[in-house]
């Protein structure tokens, strides 16, 4: 999950450079001589893009920051690595391949340090496979407009092929002793983020990825090594990964406490909520596209954490009626998949959305029946079903209404509680106020306390499937 917001300039961009984009195309095929009167390039030693192609990234923040994929300008299902989202929690560190290590230990029979060269002995495996920040959508919903293309509504996912070692076969090696649950994956960037795992994640389909896309890791996906868990969410698949540490029980990092964790409604949070859910986007049209009246194909993606899409159903009068979309080959578990929807559009306004439909039976809910669960505090896990408003005149915006709420600000975790600290501080005697040099109160005073959760209540709050790691607290 990313605290960074989109900014003014990161919307323009995004606008800019999906209209900028097809200017170019249209401006450049004018001025290209005709490529069979002359010479075309001579060889090269590394491939680039067409010059009319020129899909981007949209960045924001700078440690503790995010690159959003341009889901807009894709086709199949595979992200280029180059255009694969980024989230950073400390920035990217440069990591020497030749210097690199894997300790896993803990309890184990064999403690064993592990270098790239002993990892890429063992038998790869390859396997497509997206990931997703679990707070991917929250920085849109909370800055809601019209104005906002599918990047920057859910441009926190990409597709990969990832190539690695099998966790499974690392844990043999080492010998998993009896009784081990969970194990700790420790990063070597400047956060050292740490995230606890259940054990039987290890032995289902969890990677230790060194390729991706045919590739080496890029530098900010974890070169030289990562560790991968299919379908759960961004965060656990820990980056440069340097230690494993196998043990009994969770290890209640920083990263699984005060954050990665779902405050709910009846004062309880869900933690470990690990599995990604349910989620479909329209790409097309999408802002800022502006269509024509008559046939339109109506695309998008949709993916799950718990395996297969099974069905994609389309609206094109804002929820009233349900049609199944096509589904593109190839349909596979935990991997983004496409559909389409043919459409003949009258010229009347319309609202068009899609939600998906999971092998579980899982629906995509919309954001009232999120909120009816999980309260307004949440911010990650949001999956709602999104949608884009069609003007008589063409223009496509992003239908805000249909996710409206999520950008109250009054209930951002912690915020009561800071207001409530002013409020607090604002009645002091001005005697008594905190000095600037202090860090903002008196020297020995305590912080303004925090109420602990609620004792645990069981259950999914959005089905009756609990998921195996889904606890509260």
């Amino acid at each position: 999950m990313t605290d960074a917001s989109i900014s003014r300039r990161a919307l323009l961009a995004g606008a800019a450079g999906a209209l900028g984009s097809d200017a170019l195309r249209r401006a450049g095929l004018a001025q290209t001589p005709d490529p069979t009167k002359v010479p075309g390039q001579p060889t090269s030693a590394l491939g680039q893009r067409s010059p009319f192609e020129r899909p981007r990234r949209i960045a924001s923040g700078s440690g503790q920051g995010i690159s959003l994929t341009p889901l807009q300008d894709l086709c199949g299902i595979v992200t280029p690595a180059d255009l694969h989202f980024e989230r950073h929690h400390a920035g990217v560190p440069t990591v020497d391949p030749h210097r690199y290590k894997l300790l896993i230990h803990g309890t184990v029979e064999r403690p064993l340090v592990f270098d790239l060269p002993a990892l890429r002995r063992f038998p790869a495996v390859s396997a497509l496979h997206f990931l997703e920040c679990s707070g991917n959508g929250f920085a849109s919903y909370r800055r809601i407009q019209p104005e906002l293309s599918p990047q920057l509504v859910d441009g926190l996912t990409s597709t990969s092929e990832w190539t690695g070692v099998p966790l499974a076969t690392l844990f043999r090696e080492v010998g998993v002793k009896p009784g081990a649950t969970w194990f700790l994956a420790e990063g070597e960037d400047a956060a050292v983020m740490t995230r606890s795992i259940p054990l039987d994640k290890a032995w289902d389909d969890a990677l230790i990825a060194y390729g991706q896309n045919g590739e080496a890791l890029r530098p900010e996906q974890g070169y030289p090594a990562r560790l991968l868990l299919p379908g759960w969410e961004g965060n656990t698949n820990v980056k440069w990964i340097r230690r494993i540490e196998l043990a009994d029980q969770p290890f209640m990092t920083r990263e699984e406490t005060s954050k990665y964790t779902d405050p709910l409604a009846d004062g309880t949070a869900r933690q470990f909520s690990l599995v990604m859910d349910a989620r479909s986007i329209i790409t097309s049209p999408a802002y800022p596209q502006t269509i024509e009246k008559g046939f339109v194909e109506i695309r998008g993606i949709a993916w799950s954490g718990r395996g297969l899409i099974r069905r994609v159903d389309v609206s094109t009068d804002g929820g009233k009626t349900w049609k199944t979309a096509a589904l593109q080959q190839p349909v596979l578990p935990k991997a983004h998949t496409r559909f389409r929807y043919a459409w003949q559009w009258d010229g009347r306004p319309a609202e068009i959305v899609s939600r998906a439909v999971d092998e579980t039976g899982y629906g995509q809910p919309d954001m009232t029946a999120l909120r009816q669960a999980r309260g307004r505090r949440t911010r990650y896990h949001l999956n709602p079903v999104t949608g884009w408003t069609i003007a008589g005149d063409g223009r496509v915006r992003f239908g805000v209404e249909r996710v409206r709420g999520a950008d109250d600000h009054r209930f951002r975790p912690g915020r009561a509680i800071r207001r409530a600290a002013v409020r607090r501080w604002c009645r002091r005697p001005r005697r008594t106020r905190p000095r600037a040099a202090s860090g903002g109160r008196r020297r020995g005073s305590a912080p303004p306390s925090r109420t602990r959760p609620a004792p645990p209540a069981p259950a999914s709050q959005l089905s009756s499937r609990r998921e195996p790691h889904d606890e509260r607290r």
